[in-house]
C-alpha cells in the first residue's frame, strides 16, 4: 500500500513477568530492536517508540526512529500511544497502527494490513485482525483470545473463552472442532485514527473489560465498532513471560 500511516510501538519497562521486557535480549540485541526492526520493514512513513523508561529511550538511539517519554502511570498501551500522537502534534485524521513492543516476531506485511483495512473504512476509527483457529486446545486455552464478528466485518465479542460456543459438539467434548463454524484467534495488532484516540482517552473502563482483562471490549461496551481483518499470514509469537521469550530466540537465531 502507498504511505500515509504512523506505526506507535509502546514500550513499557515495568511489566510484572517481565521487568525490562523490551530491553531482554533475543539474538544478540534487544527486543525493542527486533520490533522497530519489523516496524520500519512495513510501509509506514515514521516510527515512534512511546517508553515510560529512559533505558528504553536510549536503547532506540541510532535506530533511525523518534523516540518519546510518556505518562509512567498509563492503564493500557493504548493510553499511551493516544499521549504519544498528541506529542507528535498528528492530526485527527492520521492512521497510527500500534505493533506492541513485545512482537518481535510481527511480520510486516500485517502492520500494512491493518493500516489499509482502516483507511478503507471512513465510518470506523479502529481495526484489528485475526487467525483461523483450527486446533481444539488452541481455542479452549484461556490465553488465546477469540473473536467473534458480523458478516461484515465488525467485532461482537472478544473473550478469553471458547467462541463461538458449538451447543452439541462441545457438550460431547469431542477433540476436533466442527467445520461448520468459524473460528478466530485475535490478534493484538491495532489501527486507529487519532480521532478515535482522542475519544478512546475518555472512556471509562467497562464491567466486560474488567473480567476479561481486555481493553478492546472498553471500545465496544462504548459503542464504537471495531473492523476485523482475516491475517494475509500467521504472526509469530509474542513474548509475555520467560518461555516465550526462549522460543522467540531460538525463532529468531535462525533467521
Amino acid at each position: 500500500m502507498d504511505k500515509g500511516f504512523k506505526v506507535l510501538i509502546p514500550a513499557r519497562y515495568g511489566s510484572t513477568r517481565l521487568p525490562g521486557k523490551p530491553l531482554l535480549e533475543i539474538a544478540g540485541k534487544p527486543m525493542i530492536h527486533h520490533v522497530v526492526e519489523r516496524a520500519l520493514a512495513s510501509a509506514a512513513d515514521e516510527v515512534v517508540v512511546a517508553t515510560d523508561h529512559q533505558r528504553i529511550l536510549d536503547a532506540c538511539a541510532g535506530l533511525g526512529v523518534k523516540a518519546l517519554l510518556t505518562d509512567p502511570g498509563h492503564r493500557s498501551g493504548t493510553d499511551r500511544v493516544a499521549e504519544a500522537a498528541e506529542q507528535c502534534g498528528w492530526d485527527e485524521d492520521t492512521i497510527i497502527v500500534n505493533l506492541q513492543g513485545d512482537e518481535p516476531c510481527m511480520p510486516s506485511r500485517l502492520i500494512d494490513q491493518v493500516a489499509a483495512d482502516l483507511a478503507a473504512l471512513d465510518e470506523v476509527g479502529i481495526a484489528t485482525l485475526a487467525y483461523p483457529i483450527r486446533d481444539s486446545a488452541v481455542l479452549f486455552d484461556p490465553h488465546v483470545v477469540k473473536v467473534v464478528t458480523t458478516a461484515a466485518g465488525l467485532a461482537l465479542y472478544f473473550s478469553r473463552a471458547p467462541i463461538p460456543w458449538h451447543r452439541d459438539e462441545f457438550l460431547g467434548k469431542k477433540a476436533t472442532l466442527p467445520s461448520t463454524v468459524s473460528f478466530l484467534r485475535h490478534i493484538g495488532l491495532y489501527a486507529y485514527r487519532v480521532s478515535f484516540l482522542r475519544r478512546y482517552v475518555g472512556f471509562e473502563p467497562s464491567p466486560l473489560e474488567v473480567a476479561e482483562s481486555l481493553e478492546q471490549l472498553r471500545v465496544l461496551w462504548h459503542g464504537e465498532p471495531i473492523r476485523v481483518g482475516l491475517a494475509v499470514e500467521e504472526p509469530g509469537p509474542g513474548v509475555d513471560t520467560g518461555d516465550d521469550l526462549a522460543r522467540v530466540a531460538t525463532l529468531l537465531a535462525g533467521r
